[in-house]
């Protein structure tokens, strides 16, 4: 759905869309800035190359590598040493939005909240009252 919004880089307004997150100026430059990682990732002996290295080589931010990344833009299996940060605890992750680690204690502290709302409803059983009355 699209939304009038400020760009998150320069502040101007535009519209933002399931497409495009910046203005059409920002887009522009990180469409130059993407074709500039693309040219350093392309060459064999680059393949390889970590996000630290990236950055260095090509002056492109760590975050527009990310987004990069993050959006699919990259063939991860022809780079194996790219990634993005997972949104809960920032280590490198090559899919989804969180890495294992936090996806198991996540599912962990599903599983006990459900317990924990399981034993309550069984408490709330025994505590309710059984009245036996003798009829003649």
């Amino acid at each position: 759905m699209a939304e009038l919004t400020n760009c998150p880089t320069c502040d101007s307004i535009f519209v933002k869309n399931a497409f495009r997150d910046v203005c059409e100026k920002c887009f522009k430059e990180e469409e130059k800035q993407y074709d500039t990682v693309y040219a350093f990732l392309r060459k064999r002996e680059n393949r390889a190359a970590t996000i630290p290295t990236i950055v260095a080589q090509t002056g492109v931010s760590e975050d527009l590598v990310h987004k990069f990344v993050r959006k699919g833009r990259f063939n991860i299996a022809n780079f194996p040493n790219l990634g993005y940060p997972c949104d809960k605890c920032g280590s490198i992750i090559k899919q989804g939005k969180i890495c294992e680690n936090c996806s198991s204690t996540l599912r962990a502290d599903l599983k006990t909240f459900q317990n924990e709302q399981k034993r309550a409803i069984e408490i709330r059983e025994k505590e309710k009252a059984t009245y036996y009355s003798n009829k003649d």
